[in-house]
């Protein structure tokens, strides 16, 4: 049977989809099936499905802040996630950096440019809304800093990110990070393990 499709969809100013870029290889390995990393601008996203980050939709209510951050510690506990840190920026205006997941996955860049961000931002704590940043982070990974700023720019790539959040919106995606096995919608980090249930369920069917 063919393999079903699967989708991430992400931004890199959520913490919990650094922590699932990061288990996904883990599941790739053990189902056999890749996930296509799909980004969205997650501003974009929050308009038009009326939401909120948690930190202002929960800012009343601490226990559930405290709660959030209690179930972080757990998941990064669970998968030996050490090299993760909160970025002192946060949050983080994501606009470039996404406009940059675009343009490198038009040019086939995408794999190597996720990992130069997740890490910039979730690892080192670098201010990834500072173009000078940008370019140095990317520079520092092996890709072309000054390219890649420039192809933000470009308008194609502009209507591509905006039409991908469209698209992730009126397929029923609220915020980030989002899964796609097939048709079935997950959200969260915590689903994972139901993501992995249903790729087995569907590769078996």
């Amino acid at each position: 049977m063919p393999a079903p499709q699967v989708q991430f969809l992400y931004d890199f100013g959520s913490p919990n989809a650094y922590l699932s870029h990061r288990v996904i290889p883990q599941i790739e390995a053990r189902t056999g099936v890749r996930f296509d990393y799909v980004p969205v601008l997650l501003g974009g996203l929050f308009k038009l499905a009326n939401n909120r980050s948690p930190v202002e939709a929960y800012a009343e209510i601490p226990n559930k802040l405290a709660y959030e951050r209690l179930e972080m510690q757990r998941f990064i506990a669970r998968h030996a996630l050490t090299a993760y840190r909160h970025n002192p920026h946060f949050p983080v205006n994501t606009l470039q950096v996404m406009r940059g997941a675009t343009a490198a996955a038009l040019d086939g860049q995408l794999a190597a440019y996720n990992e130069a961000v997740f890490s910039a931002m979730w690892e080192q704590g670098l201010k990834m809304d500072d173009p000078a940043v940008i370019r140095q982070a990317l520079d520092a990974a092996g890709l072309d800093g000054a390219r890649t700023l420039e192809r933000m720019q470009d308008p194609a790539v502009k209507a591509q990110l905006l039409a991908s959040t469209q698209q992730a919106y009126e397929r029923g995606a609220f915020g980030s990070p989002t899964f796609f096995v097939g048709i079935e919608i997950y959200f969260g980090k915590d689903k994972l393990p139901e993501v992995e249930r249903e790729i087995t369920r569907a590769a078996q069917a």
